[in-house]
C-alpha cells in the first residue's frame, strides 16, 4: 500500500488507537467513519496493514458496538471535533464537486484532500472542484494541484493510492440513474473497472476476491456485473447469469454512444465514447482500454436489460428497413 493510502487512513485510525481501549472498536467502526468521509468500507486487515509498524493484536469485540455512533460516543471531546470536521470536509467537498457537474470524481478529490492538504489553509472546496472540471486527465490535475497549493504530490504515488482506493469500492458517485439499468452507467461502469485496474478471472462479475484483494471479471462478466449490481444496497444480486445480447450491424452503422457492445465474434466490448472500448482480457489477464480501430472488432450489439436511448432505437431500425428493403 501506498503512503498516502496509509496516511489517510491513519488520520482517522490514529485518533482511536491512542487510546488502548479503543482499539478493539477500530476493526469494525473505522469503515463506517472512513465510509462518511470517502464512501468507503476499509476491510480490517487493510486497515491494520495501512498502520504499518503498530503492533496490535485482534481482541474479541463487543458487537454492540459495532455502530459508528457507539464510536462516537465513546471518543473524548477533541476526537469528536476531529472526525466532525473531517466529515464535514469530506461533506463540502461532495457538494462541491456535484455542483460543478464533476460528481463522478468526488472519491479522487476527497482521497486528495485528506492525503496531501494538512497544511493547506484558507481552503475552499469549490475552488477546489473548479480544478478537477477544467483538467483534461489525472497528471494535469495533479499539477494544477500542486501548483495551486503549493503542494508537491507525486503523480506516481498518487495513482498508486488510488487505484488501491478505487479498487476497494464501487463508485457510488458515477451512476447517474440507479433506477434504472442503462448504456450510460454501463460505460461508467466499465471505465471505473478500468480505472481500478480490475483484474480478469473465469466466472467473475466485478466481485472483491478476498484473497487477491482486488475486483476481477470475466469478458461477459463486465456487463453482468453491472446489470447484478445494486447501487442502494451496495450488493451484487443473481438476476442475470448469461449475456443476452443482439448483433445489430456493422461499425459504420454504429451510433455515437457510450454503452453500446462491440464484438468480434468472441468477446466483449463496452464502447466508452472518443472511439475507445473497454473489456476484460482473458490474455492479458485484467480490464483494459483500447482504441476500437486497434482491435478486431467488427460489430456492434445491445445488451437484454439495458436501456438504451432513441438514437440507438433509430440506428437499429433504420437497420431494419434496410434488411427490408434488400430482401
Amino acid at each position: 500500500m501506498s503512503a498516502a493510502v496509509a496516511a489517510a487512513v491513519k488520520k482517522i485510525a490514529i485518533y482511536i488507537l491512542g487510546d488502548e481501549n479503543k482499539r478493539g472498536k477500530l476493526f469494525v467502526a473505522v469503515g463506517s467513519i472512513i465510509a462518511g468521509f470517502l464512501g468507503l468500507m476499509f476491510l480490517p486487515i487493510a486497515v491494520i496493514s495501512s498502520i504499518g509498524s503498530m503492533n496490535i493484536e485482534q481482541p474479541d469485540i463487543d458487537k454492540s458496538l459495532f455502530t459508528e455512533s457507539a464510536l462516537f460516543e465513546s471518543l473524548d471531546s477533541e476526537q469528536q471535533a476531529e472526525i466532525t470536521n473531517i466529515q464535514n470536509q469530506g461533506q463540502a467537498i461532495e457538494y462541491a464537486m456535484a455542483n460543478a457537474g464533476v460528481r463522478d470524481q468526488t472519491i479522487k478529490a476527497q482521497l486528495i484532500y485528506m492525503s496531501y492538504f494538512d497544511e493547506v489553509q484558507n481552503f475552499n472546496a469549490e475552488s477546489y472542484a473548479d480544478l478537477f472540471v477544467v483538467a483534461p486527465n489525472d497528471s494535469d490535475l495533479i499539477a494544477a494541484i500542486n501548483s495551486t497549493y503549493g503542494l508537491e504530490i507525486d503523480y506516481d504515488e498518487y495513482m498508486l493510492s488510488y487505484t488501491w482506493v478505487m479498487n476497494s469500492t464501487i463508485n457510488e458517485y458515477m451512476f447517474t440513474d440507479t433506477s434504472t439499468k442503462n448504456c450510460v452507467d454501463l460505460a461508467a461502469w466499465a471505465d471505473n473497472a478500468f480505472i481500478s485496474g480490475w483484474g480478469y478471472k473465469s466466472g467473475a462479475a466485478g466481485e472483491r476476491d478476498e484473497i487477491g484483494r482486488i475486483r476481477y471479471a470475466d469478458n461477459a462478466g463486465l456487463v453482468l456485473g453491472y446489470l447484478n449490481y445494486d447501487p442502494t444496497d451496495k450488493m451484487f444480486g443473481c438476476d442475470y447469469d448469461t449475456l443476452v445480447y443482439t448483433e445489430q450491424g456493422s461499425l459504420d452503422t454504429m451510433p455515437e454512444t457510450a454503452g453500446i457492445g462491440l464484438f468480434d465474434g468472441s468477446k466483449h466490448g463496452i464502447y466508452v465514447g472518443n472511439g475507445e472500448v473497454i473489456y476484460s482480457s482473458e490474455s492479458l489477464g485484467y480490464v483494459t482500454k483500447e482504441a476500437v480501430s486497434n482491435g478486431s472488432w467488427s460489430s456492434w450489439c445491445t445488451y437484454e436489460g439495458i436501456e438504451y436511448p432513441q438514437e440507438v432505437t433509430d440506428a437499429i431500425e433504420s437497420l431494419n428497413e434496410d434488411s427490408s428493403l434488400e430482401n
